[in-house]
């Protein structure tokens, strides 16, 4: 079949998932994405990739941190940048997604990134600019209901490789809320791509969903015993306005059974770093000692996401449809 992200020859059209991408495409997006990380990892170059390019950020769904960071990305390639506050716009009005999309395609746009909470919102605007001839506008999913979130997948693995350079002699741990994480499912398709040998889950059964160990992922309900000798240990956000209800009895009882702890964190490799995609519930999924620890690459994640959504873009922007 053929992967609607590609183009006709192999090459990366749209980023609308993980799943599916050769391991050598990631690859190159992270290749590109260490290009542009300057000599401190605090820093990020700035390129003019992008010079005379337009990049629309359609945000139908709150984010202040994804979409700032790919205004920043944007910026840093020279392009020019739109943003569009969707709510305030004319689909409030009734007009369909795609007619906004046809609107602002005819508007000389390069590229749409997309953050959408119904799945698979991105395909449908990637499959309309494929069908109407409008192959030179690039799609980047910038996370789509519980579905996928690949560029959070892919500043995860540049940050994992980063730290441990090789990825097949690692284990990774993915704890919380993993039933209504995009970034867990985006992570979980990456690092098997890249061939990590083990990777696990760590949750409660109420926020484990079906089919993980089809996924190829270990399956934990006792932190303690998933986190032991792991190398790395992603925290994902619990979803505060899920916790209520059947799923969790109460966020202190959750902090009690699967918070990480700096006593939990000592049961990990000692060497062990501790991600997190933001924003935190301190104290809710995690402690202010491990947080604020020296395990923890949670700040360089987000100055990494900046070269891995830069690299992303200019990669699309060369590619013809």
């Amino acid at each position: 079949m053929h992967n609607p992200q590609l183009n006709k020859h192999g090459e990366l059209q749209h980023l609308l998932t993980i799943e599916g991408l050769p391991k050598s495409i990631i690859n190159h997006i992270l290749d590109t994405a260490s290009s542009f990380v300057g000599i401190s990892d605090r820093e990020v170059k700035k390129v003019p990739l992008m010079r005379g390019k337009s990049v629309f950020n359609l945000f139908f769904e709150n984010s202040t941190r994804t979409r700032t960071t790919f205004e920043i990305a944007s910026k840093r390639l020279s392009a020019d940048v739109i943003n569009l506050n969707i709510q305030a716009s004319s689909t409030s009005k009734g007009e369909s997604l795609l007619d906004t999309i046809d609107n602002l395609a005819a508007m000389h746009a390069d590229m749409f990134v997309v953050r959408h909470a119904q799945s698979g919102a991105p395909y449908l605007i990637a499959k309309h600019l494929n069908d109407t001839k409008q192959n030179h506008v690039h799609v980047v999913n910038a996370g789509d209901g519980r579905h996928a979130h690949p560029t959070q997948g892919l500043l995860d693995m540049y940050t994992i490789r980063h730290y441990k350079k090789d990825f097949t002699n690692l284990r990774v741990a993915i704890v919380g809320d993993i039933l209504h994480s995009r970034v867990a499912r985006s992570d979980i398709h990456a690092l098997t791509t890249l061939g990590v040998p083990e990777v696990r889950a760590i949750g409660p059964h109420t926020l484990l969903p079906g089919g993980l160990e089809q996924m190829g992922v270990r399956v934990f309900t006792d932190m303690n015993e998933g986190l032991k000798d792991v190398d790395v240990i992603i925290m994902l956000r619990l979803q505060n306005e899920r916790m209520s209800g059947a799923l969790l009895p109460s966020a202190g009882e959750y902090f009690k059974s699967y918070g990480l702890t700096p006593e939990r964190l000592a049961l990990a490799r000692p060497d062990a770093i501790v991600m997190h995609p933001g924003p935190m519930n301190r104290g809710v999924e995690i402690d202010s000692a491990v947080a604020d620890g020296a395990q923890a690459v949670i700040l360089p994640q987000v100055t990494f996401g900046i070269a891995t959504r830069m690299a992303v873009m200019s990669i699309l922007a060369g590619t013809q449809g």
